[in-house]
């Protein structure tokens, strides 16, 4: 008999669900996240060597669907979310390769867990024939992923708040040029406040009985075991060529991506080790310096989908690491400053031709000030976007222009608007509540 993975909220105060219902509410009752009862261990022999990235997903994620419904459709949902390119390209002047990221629709790493998660959600079963609302908050990226990945989908409507001002404008754009069943909310504070009201939302039992709702934030493990699989996919590569794991550095805000890489490395893949770059949102760099944890207000920098001030997957952080002492000897985090992304966009550029977006060159940085330290290993820097997104930074730090791939450049082609909404949990409720069902 298939033993069901039970899926129990880091807060621990809500009953052990199985995977769909867990995707379907995206948040625990008790306001906690998602996680399986033990992470699964699996074997390099269980993958095929030569595999595709829905195939190695597949494998990878099958111990997580077991029991459920959602188990028999698991190929399918990999094979229709994840068609996409994840090359990892090497860097021959610095001992380094990049795994590139954004070759999906919205040219960013989001577009991976939102297609997964709008496949998983297209084939769930629910009590009745109302509208489900998917709201996301996104300090850039993840509301276009959605967007994009929920677009026009039967049944289910999306909902993004964004913190006005405080995207770039290609960004924005791409919020706001869906239409349809997608609705873009410009919120008129931080993404801490976006988040702080999604997660409000969520919680809330009478609005939920009144306008069902779900999340597509990385909060959501529909979000979450995806991203995995690039992970897996790039490591499996890299030690049937090497016979090494590999060394990774994630920029990260909210801590989902590099919540995927770690949970990679804990089922027994050949991920080495991993260090987080942020930018000047120090919250978790202050923490692996050994402070105590003390969430705050985000800082607005020109690396804005990371302006993240208390970051959610913190709770399955600590889940999967209960001991400070432990995770802080396991990982490291470091903070990067706008003055240094920029240095790193322009110097990386003028040496080697290589153009990344602020997120990546936080990575990068991170790279160059370890090689400074003397450290010569071989490490692979998530490039998490297109560096087109984000042509008023780059372009005149690199003096050209950068090329805009063609599905960024058919949505920027499209009409854009979005509404503003107060920064108060009550303004997202009543927008929600005024909505036909």
């Amino acid at each position: 008999m298939t033993r069901v993975m039970r899926y129990l909220s880091t807060r621990g105060r809500s009953p052990a669900v199985s995977i769909g219902p867990a995707i379907a509410r995206g948040l625990a009752p008790d306001g906690g996240l998602y996680v399986p009862e033990a992470l699964p261990r699996l074997e390099l022999e269980a993958f095929a060597r030569d595999g595709t990235l829905a195939a190695t997903a597949t494998t990878l994620l099958a111990p997580f669907f077991a029991g459920d419904a959602l188990e028999n459709e698991l190929p399918r949902i990999c094979a229709e979310a994840l068609g996409l390119d994840t090359p990892l390209r090497t860097l021959p002047q610095q001992n380094a390769s990049v795994l590139e990221l954004f070759h999906g629709p919205t040219a960013a790493f989001k577009d991976f867990g939102a297609r997964f998660l709008a496949a998983c959600m297209s084939r769930l079963p629910r009590a009745d024939d109302r509208v489900l609302t998917i709201l996301v908050a996104t300090s850039g990226d993840t509301g276009a992923a959605v967007a994009a990945a929920f677009h026009r989908k039967p049944g289910l409507r999306v909902v993004i708040l964004y913190p006005d001002g405080l995207v770039s404008p290609r960004q924005a754009h791409q919020l706001g040029c869906f239409g349809d069943n997608v609705y873009a909310l410009r919120v008129a504070g931080r993404f801490d406040d976006c988040q702080r009201m999604v997660k409000a939302a969520l919680a809330d039992p009478a609005l939920q009985a009144t306008v069902p709702l779900s999340s597509a934030n990385s909060i959501s493990l529909g979000r979450l075991l995806p991203q995995m699989s690039y992970y897996a996919h790039a490591a499996l590569g890299w030690w049937y060529q090497h016979g090494t794991p590999l060394n990774v550095i994630v920029p990260t805000g909210n801590l989902g991506n590099a919540m995927a890489c770690l949970w990679v490395r804990a089922v027994g893949l050949p991920i080495g080790k991993v260090r987080l770059a942020c930018n000047a949102n120090a919250t978790l760099p202050d923490f692996f310096a050994g402070a105590d944890y003390m969430p705050r207000e985000a800082v607005a920098t020109i690396a804005n989908a990371m302006d993240v001030g208390a970051p959610s997957n913190y709770e399955r952080l600590r889940w999967t690491f209960p001991d400070g002492n432990t995770l802080r000897r396991l990982l490291q985090a470091h903070s990067v400053d706008d003055d240094a992304i920029r240095q790193t966009i322009t110097g990386h550029a003028r040496a080697y031709g290589d153009v990344f977006c602020p997120h990546t060159a936080t990575a990068v940085h991170q790279l160059d000030q370890q090689r400074k330290a003397g450290d010569a290993e071989h490490w692979a820097v998530v490039a998490t976007a297109h560096p087109a997104k984000f042509e008023t930074v780059v372009e005149p730090l690199t003096g050209q222009p950068v090329t805009v791939p063609p599905a960024l450049a058919a949505m920027l082609a499209r009409p854009a608007s979005a509404e503003p909404l107060a920064a108060v949990d009550a303004a997202l409720r009543d927008w929600l509540a005024r909505q036909p069902s």
